[in-house]
């Protein structure tokens, strides 16, 4: 008997951006859903538009369980997790404990497919799109915070949207210029069914 997906189910309590007054709350949960969605379209933007091989599904997966070691851990704040050269290591120390501690309890057959997953330990060509997927739902966050009128995130926003820019990559720099001016809409500009939809 396994209690790795058990805990699994557990992302949803775990809160994210505890130092910041958020309108909207997110949990890991539901961040960990948006950076696999945002991979996967960074990784379809690679080989689709780009021409370049990606391992897609790799890709996907990886950003599906990337803050899995969060359930135990909990969401450290990014001000405090990179505070020092010591804290961050101290921190990747104990994420790399909580990473083997889900790891183990899965059988031994699973262990080799998820221990890469859980550790982030995906291949040199994906790592950059993962990081790339994880700062743009950071970035998303902070524009829906904007939105709904929160000046925590303001300054938030202008650095996690310099982080990606700053990463040089033209999948994020064809997502930012074709998909991110719609985060900036309300609902009856983005469209809903209508009755011509339904015809």
């Amino acid at each position: 008997m396994s209690d790795f997906f058990a805990l699994i189910s557990r992302m949803r309590y775990i809160s994210r951006w505890g130092l910041m007054r958020s309108s909207i709350p997110e949990n890991v949960q539901e961040h960990s859903h948006m950076v696999a969605v945002l991979a996967h379209a960074l990784g379809l933007i690679r080989r689709d538009i780009f021409g370049e091989a990606c391992d897609i599904g790799a890709l996907v997966c990886a950003a599906l369980y990337h803050d899995a070691p969060e359930i135990l851990t909990g969401d450290l704040p990014t001000p405090i997790k990179y505070h020092s050269a010591e804290i961050s290591a101290a921190y990747h120390e104990v994420e790399r404990t909580a990473s083997e501690k889900l790891v183990n309890m899965l059988p031994v057959e699973l262990r080799g497919e998820f221990a890469p997953l859980i550790s982030g330990e995906v291949g040199e060509e994906l790592k950059p799109l993962l990081k790339c997927a994880d700062r743009l739902g950071a970035y998303i966050k902070c524009v829906e915070e904007r939105k709904a009128g929160s000046l925590e995130f303001v300054s938030a926003e202008r650095q996690t949207l310099e982080r990606i820019r700053s990463m040089g990559l033209r999948e994020a720099d064809y997502f930012l210029e074709n998909f991110m001016p719609a985060f900036e809409k309300n609902l009856d500009e983005l469209g809903t069914m209508s009755k011509e939809d339904l015809k």
